[in-house]
């Protein structure tokens, strides 16, 4: 299924709010329009059908402070787990209004007393046939198992009319990573020694083999170094201001 991609193209109801932030918009196989838009560090929203979308909001991430009250309300807050740049309670009560969604691991879900919670392997339906399934998350570096262990937080495959989005939450490159399959935009965290090192990005990258790849959570990492390891791989690496 082709992929088309205009950058910076802002999802038409989208408030001013966020066309401060860089969006990509994606043409699923029917014509309709999935916007990415890129906040920071490890906070996306997805805009589709008159719906949004945020993936891990937080409000301030070493300094890099946003005003989330301006933003549109959330149709639904999806958490990866409960590390304070991926979960923050005053961010998310500042976005939801009474139907927002909560979708979470065991762990928000039980600090927030509410929420849909999901564990690894579990798949639900969003709306309009959007599925949502949680997969692993977790760190394999021996002195990092206690960043996030195996089993307690979710990375997330979307399916939005076949268009597959895989956002990794927290993660190394884990032996699960070869059952994703068929993606078409990832995301990959970036950060030693809580996610990826670049070469580990770059060997996660060549076993989904997305089309596209966003590198994120990457901090002060150098991702250049992920675009010259995958110029020849037929990946396209982006790089958004996700640090």
């Amino acid at each position: 299924m082709p992929i088309v991609a205009v950058q910076s193209v802002t999802y038409n109801i989208i408030i001013m709010a966020l066309e401060n932030y860089k969006s990509d918009s994606f043409k699923t196989k029917s014509g309709k329009i999935l916007n990415i838009t890129f906040l920071h560090h490890a906070s996306l929203v997805f805009g589709y059908e008159e719906k949004f979308i945020y993936i891990d909001p937080v409000s301030e991430y070493l300094g890099n402070n946003i005003d989330f009250k301006s933003f549109p309300k959330a149709d639904f807050i999806i958490i990866t787990h409960e590390h304070w740049d991926h979960f923050n309670p005053e961010t998310i009560a500042m976005l939801r209004k009474p139907e927002t969604i909560i979708i979470a691991n065991p762990n928000v879900c039980k600090l927030l007393n509410e929420g849909t919670v999901m564990r690894n392997g579990d798949t639900i339906t969003l709306f309009s046939g959007i599925i949502l399934t949680a997969v692993p998350a977790y760190n394999i570096t021996e002195g990092h198992l206690e960043y996030h262990p195996k089993g307690r937080d979710n990375g997330y495959i979307f399916e939005f009319d076949s268009l597959r989005i895989y956002v990794s939450g927290d993660t190394e490159n884990i032996p699960e990573l070869k059952e994703i399959k068929n993606i078409d935009i990832a995301f990959l965290s970036v950060n030693q020694p809580y996610t990826m090192t670049t070469d580990q990005c770059i060997k996660a990258a060549l076993t989904i083999k997305p089309k596209i790849l966003y590198p994120y959570h990457y901090h002060e990492t150098n991702v250049s170094e992920i675009v010259e390891g995958l110029k020849n791989s037929g990946i396209d690496v982006r790089i958004r201001d996700m640090g």
